[in-house]
């Protein structure tokens, strides 16, 4: 009767830590982001090394004070492709990271196989927003677009 006991508190033990571990992961520490009306988002011109606000409409944001990695926005913005690339810095090799999936927005999978195809432009919006790391903003042709940080290539 002893044994079965010690299991079954280890058992329990084991699963209320696996769900405190999987809620810290997915719900904890993140909060909305507050954006300064006009600055939402920004990007880095070509010519220059401070970032300027471009027009962006209903962003949507989450961050988390935990890690800087956690950034990711969703908006919306009239600037073409086109324009963009001919003003701001395209950033190469970007790599979105996943978000929570009940910020649903964000859907770091489908924006990485439009960066793959072409179909979507990566900018760099800011540079060492946090120290290694850098905000990255992907452009799709309809304006729709997303922003996220990822590791830079520099080192500490």
């Amino acid at each position: 009767m002893n044994g079965r006991v010690a299991v079954a508190s280890i058992v329990l033990s084991a699963l209320g830590a696996g769900a405190l571990i999987y809620w810290l992961q997915i719900y904890a520490f993140y909060e909305p982001v507050a954006f300064a009306s006009g600055e939402e988002i920004r990007l880095t011109p070509i010519i220059g090394e401070e970032p300027e606000a471009i027009v962006a409409n209903d962003v949507t944001g989450i961050d988390a004070n935990s890690s800087p990695l956690r950034f990711r926005a969703c908006f919306t913005t009239p600037l073409s492709q086109a324009m963009l690339t001919e003003t701001y810095r395209v950033y190469p090799d970007p790599t979105p990271l996943n978000a929570p999936p009940w910020f649903d927005c964000f859907d770091a999978e489908r924006i990485d196989m439009a960066l793959q195809k072409g179909e979507a432009i990566a900018f760099l919006s800011e540079h060492d927003i946090a120290p290694g790391v850098d905000r990255v903003v992907a452009v799709f042709p309809d304006g729709h677009a997303f922003a996220w940080h990822q590791l830079n290539a520099e080192e500490q």
